[in-house]
C-alpha cells in the first residue's frame, strides 16, 4: 500500500482513481498517467513521478506473477468497462487490462458469475493510510484524500499556477481549486504583509 500512497501524494490522484488504474493507463515513455473516466466521466493526464518509475515497474512484476498464475488455473479475467467485454471477448485477460492494484482474491461478477481479479478496496487503502499515521504519532485525521490536498498546497507553495493544478486535479471548477490557496493563506506563513516590504 506504500506505492499507492506515494501516487495519492506525488499524482494527486483521487483515491478511486489510484485503485482503478490499469496497467495501460501508465505511460513510462512521457512519464505520464492517464486517468480514465475520472470524476466527471473525464479522462485527463497527469504526471507519473520519476522516483516511482523503478518501484512501480518493480511493482508490475509482482502483478504480471500473479496474472500469469491466474492464466495458469484458468482465470485471469479482469472486469471491463461499459460493453468492452462483448467487444473485444479476449480483452479481460489481457495484460494492459489489468489493475495495478489487484485484490488479493478471486470473486464472481455480479452479473455472470464469472470468477475475474478485481482491483483492491479502497477501505484497504484507507485503513493502510489511518494505521500508518497513528503510528507515526500525526496528531490529526489522515485519509487519502489528505494527500490530494498535500500535493495541490505544495505545487502552488512552488509557485506553479492555479489552472495547472485545476487541470492536474481535475477539478471542472477553478472554485474548487481555489480552496487550496485559503489552505496558504491561513498559514500565514507563505503571504507578507505589503508593511513588511517596506
Amino acid at each position: 500500500m506504500g506505492l499507492a500512497a506515494r501516487l495519492l501524494y506525488g499524482t494527486g490522484l483521487r483515491l478511486s482513481e489510484v485503485v482503478r488504474l490499469r496497467v495501460k493507463d501508465i505511460d513510462f515513455g512521457n512519464g505520464q498517467i492517464i486517468v480514465r473516466d475520472g470524476k466527471g466521466g473525464k479522462d485527463r493526464r497527469t504526471m507519473l513521478p520519476k522516483q516511482l518509475l523503478a518501484p512501480l515497474k518493480e511493482h508490475l512484476e509482482s502483478v504480471w506473477e500473479i496474472h500469469q498464475k491466474d492464466i495458469s488455473t484458468g482465470h485471469g479475467k479482469t472486469w471491463l468497462p461499459y460493453a468492452l467485454a462483448r467487444k473485444y471477448p479476449n480483452a479481460e485477460k489481457e495484460w494492459i487490462w489489468q489493475y495495478i492494484f489487484p485484490s488479493k482474491t478471486l470473486s464472481p461478477n455480479r452479473e455472470d458469475g464469472i470468477m475475474r481479479r478485481h482491483h483492491t478496496s479502497p477501505s484497504s487503502l484507507q485503513r493502510a493510510v489511518r494505521k500508518a499515521a497513528q503510528a507515526s504519532g500525526v496528531p490529526k485525521r489522515v485519509s487519502p484524500h489528505t494527500f490530494r490536498h498535500s500535493f495541490a498546497t505544495h505545487l502552488l507553495e512552488a509557485g506553479y499556477d492555479i489552472r495547472t493544478v485545476q487541470e492536474l486535479l481535475g477539478h471542472k471548477s477553478l472554485q474548487t481549486t481555489m480552496i487550496y490557496t485559503h489552505v496558504l493563506n491561513s498559514r500565514g506563513v507563505y503571504v507578507r504583509s505589503p508593511l513588511d516590504e517596506l
